[in-house]
Parts: structure tokens; C-alpha cells; sequence
């Protein structure tokens, strides 16, 4: 796995938002061995420096502590603020918790990847090698705490910025019941369609809304309902 990742991977530009200058640097230093193909292009402390330096670097990755100098959740912040101004660097968010409402929260705010500080360096690797190829770095208890966050019961109604609907009513439909955590089978079953009707249908979603897989789908979906809808929690210190 490691020499496939050696020869096969580009090098990734990372940066880094951590608790302190130590841990920068501590996490600098162990990236700068060539198997692990990423180089490190800047890191920061606190969340104003750190915006201002991935809108001025631009890295494929920033992998950002939930803690940072002024908080615990001071991270959730970045990741929410680099959302906004529609960055094309992608955010792994470290966290020393598996807390359920903290595991949303990151992916909420436009996480792609969650990595906990008690996993080894390796995994933290292969996640920002997987995220930066489009992945979605998330495990099966993950995606069930955002599952259980997606209220079945409020319909889903994914609009652009004109307010103009981007799903025809059967494919909001078939959404809802991916978010739900149904498979295309089960789908079928419930619609009385056939399983390549439903393939169809989320091939379409999938292309109007620019993703390809459902776990993108569903935390697409997720985001979507936080910008309608109060937070479940703050974030704020």
C-alpha cells in the first residue's frame, strides 16, 4: 500500500491550523519524509492568519485542529469560513473527541475528511491522500451520526442561488430516501421502480449537483439543511 502510494500519488500541498507553534512544527517535521508525498506550505495558529494564508496559497489541503489558540472549537470557524469563500482547498478536521455532535459539526461546517489525534500518522496520510483525490473520509459509525442528523421527517429541497429547484420531485425523493440509509434495492422496492430507474435517477443527481458518491450526497444534503435551518448546536466558545 505504501509503495503504491509512493509511486502513484502526486504530492500534495497541505497547511496546517493547529493549538500551537509546537504542534506545527511537530506535524511539519513528520510530513517531511518523501514516502508520505506531501509537503507542507504553511501553517497557523489562530483563525484570522490562517484564512488569510489559504486564500493566499491556495493548498490542496488544510487540516485543521478543532482546538486553535483562542478555543476549543475555534477550528469549526476556519472550516466554516473557508466554505464560504468558496475555497478550492479541501478541509480534514482533527479532533480529539469521537463526541457525535462534533463528528457532524466538522462535517456541517465543509469537512471532507475527520481524523482523531489518538489514530496513527499513517492513517492521517492516507486520509489527506483520499480527500485530495475526491473522497470522503468517513467510516460507517460516521456517516451513521450524519444519517441520524438528516431529519427524515423535513423534505429536502436543494435549491441554487436563485431559489430555482436543481431536483425534479422524484429525485428529491429518491435523496430523501438515500439519506435515510436506504440502497438503491430498498429504494426500488419503496418507489415500485426498477433498481436502474433509481441508478438513472442518481446518476442525474449526481451530475446536476457536481459529486459522485452518496456519502458526498448525503453530507451535500446535510450542509444544504444547515444554511435553512438553526445549528443542532454552537460552535462558538
Amino acid at each position: 500500500m505504501q509503495k503504491a502510494l509512493h509511486s502513484q500519488s502526486p504530492v500534495v500541498n497541505i497547511f496546517i491550523a493547529e493549538a500551537n507553534h509546537m504542534n506545527c512544527q511537530l506535524v511539519a517535521t513528520a510530513f517531511r519524509r518523501k514516502r508520505y508525498r506531501v509537503a507542507v506550505v504553511g501553517s497557523a495558529v489562530n483563525s484570522s492568519l490562517a484564512i488569510a494564508l489559504v486564500k493566499e496559497r491556495e493548498p490542496d489541503i488544510a487540516v485543521v485542529s478543532a482546538q486553535l489558540e483562542a478555543g476549543p472549537l475555534e477550528g469549526f470557524g476556519v472550516v466554516r469560513d473557508m466554505r464560504a469563500l468558496q475555497s478550492r482547498t479541501r478541509a480534514v478536521m482533527l479532533l480529539a473527541s469521537r463526541e457525535r455532535e462534533l463528528v457532524v459539526g466538522a462535517f456541517r461546517c465543509g469537512a471532507r475528511g475527520v481524523i482523531f489525534r489518538d489514530e496513527p500518522f499513517e492513517t492521517l496520510c492516507k486520509c489527506i491522500h483520499a480527500v485530495h483525490q475526491g473522497q470522503v473520509w468517513a467510516n460507517s459509525e460516521h456517516l451513521g451520526y450524519v444519517l441520524q442528523a438528516l431529519n427524515p421527517t423535513v423534505p429536502l429541497h436543494l435549491q441554487d442561488s436563485n431559489g430555482v429547484a436543481l431536483l425534479s420531485k422524484r429525485e428529491e425523493e429518491v435523496v430523501r430516501l438515500v439519506a435515510e440509509g436506504m440502497t438503491n434495492k430498498q429504494i426500488s422496492s419503496h418507489l415500485r421502480l426498477s433498481e436502474h430507474t433509481i441508478r438513472n435517477y442518481l446518476f442525474h443527481v449526481f451530475d446536476k449537483l457536481g459529486i459522485s458518491t452518496r456519502v458526498e450526497l448525503v453530507l451535500y444534503c446535510l450542509q444544504e439543511r444547515q444554511k435553512n435551518s438553526a445549528p443542532a448546536f454552537a460552535l462558538e466558545a
